[in-house]
């Protein structure tokens, strides 16, 4: 083991980033970890629906103030890539292709299992709102691939683009369609403009240098004091993620408290990375976060799956609802038992890791890209 930790250090250019790094891989613990304490699959009569137990314990609330940390990763994705933009040999489009085929060449496998998964399902007999339950949780983190290409592509755009301006045009929608009764169908602006405030944020940055500690200080304590404003007096939701049965979601789309918040969580993150920085000068701190990194995309793609297939093993075991796993999540001890449930999804989305972080491979990229 230390033989690895050594080799994984003397592998790694003088030059990288490893605070950036780390933050990414805080960024996506923290989306694991928030789906499998706010995310529940109920067996109902017969039929499995997703629940969340946000609905009825609003006292979990901080959890998703926590362990919504899109926002991290979006700014730690437009910084990354605007500092490969720069450095590109190659033209624009080749850039482009090679950055887009690498995030999305490990869809394919998803996509091929659950196609499978679902054919299965409906052929045995399993109810089609079963099986829209379950594909539907599979599938949603494409969502965010989705975005993160659209955003990718439009990196030199943001690299020169301040925040405020895509902050303003979430605002704006807001306005237009929460109080103003606007078409529902402008919330679709926000998913670009929501996400493009941090990822601006870190790709300009890499341009022009990354916010210092007095921004970040503005960023974490002017973000957080917006949010709690309008939390508080404007009526936005004060859970992070979406809730089952609420009628305004601050995640789909993105709202101006998301955003706002999000500005917050940026600062945090560029408060953290000096200390970050330090820490990884460590060999086995650092080899714990290069190889997170390295299966970063498996790990996203798979970790509903992973949690999925626990679910259907205990029911598979035939004894019965496991609190927990199968159970409404409607008090303290579905907590305690979800907390115990998740070493086990953690074991079970190592063996996805190992099955499929091939299709995360890829050749070597050009210089530059």
């Amino acid at each position: 083991m230390r033989d690895a930790v050594m080799r994984i250090d003397a592998a790694t250019p003088p030059g990288r980033d490893r605070g950036i790094d780390a933050l990414r891989a805080l960024a996506i613990l923290g989306v694991v970890l928030g789906h499998w304490l706010v995310t529940a699959l109920v067996v109902d009569s017969g039929t499995v629906r997703a629940a969340s137990p946000l609905r009825h314990l609003p006292r979990l609330t901080p959890v998703s103030w926590a362990l919504q940390t899109l926002a991290v990763f979006f700014l730690v994705g437009g910084y990354v890539a605007a500092r490969s933009a720069a450095a590109r040999t190659t033209s624009y489009a080749r850039w482009l292709r090679a950055r887009l085929v690498r995030l999305f060449r490990p869809v394919a496998a998803v996509l091929a299992v659950w196609a499978v998964v679902l054919g299965v399902l409906l052929a045995s007999g399993a109810g089609y709102a079963t099986a829209r339950a379950l594909g539907r949780l599979a599938l949603s983190p494409l969502w965010f691939l989705l975005v993160f290409a659209v955003l990718t592509a439009a990196t030199p755009l943001a690299a020169r683009l301040h925040p405020a301006w895509p902050l303003a045009a979430v605002g704006c929608v807001d306005l237009c369609r929460l109080r103003l009764d606007g078409p529902a169908a402008l919330g679709w602006v926000n998913v670009a403009a929501g996400w493009l405030v941090p990822y601006a944020l870190g790709a300009r940055g890499a341009r022009r240098g990354l916010p210092g500690r007095r921004t970040a200080c503005g960023l974490l304590g002017g973000g957080a004091a917006a949010t709690a404003g309008l939390v508080l007096a404007a009526g936005y939701p004060a859970a992070m993620v979406g809730v089952p049965g609420a009628a305004v979601s601050n995640l789909d789309p993105p709202t101006l408290a998301a955003a706002a918040f999000g500005l917050a969580q940026c600062g945090a993150a560029l408060l953290l990375l000096g200390p970050l920085r330090r820490a990884l000068r460590r060999p086995a701190a650092w080899a714990a976060v290069a190889l997170l990194n390295l299966s970063a995309m498996t790990v996203y793609l798979w970790h509903q799956t992973a949690m999925m297939a626990i679910s259907a093993l205990g029911l598979l075991a035939g004894g019965g609802a496991l609190p927990g796993l199968h159970t409404v999540p409607d008090g303290g001890g579905w907590v305690a038992a979800r907390v115990g449930w998740l070493p086990v999804f953690a074991a079970a989305l190592l063996v996805c890791r190992a099955a499929f972080h091939t299709y995360e491979r890829s050749p070597a990229p050009a210089r530059g890209t």
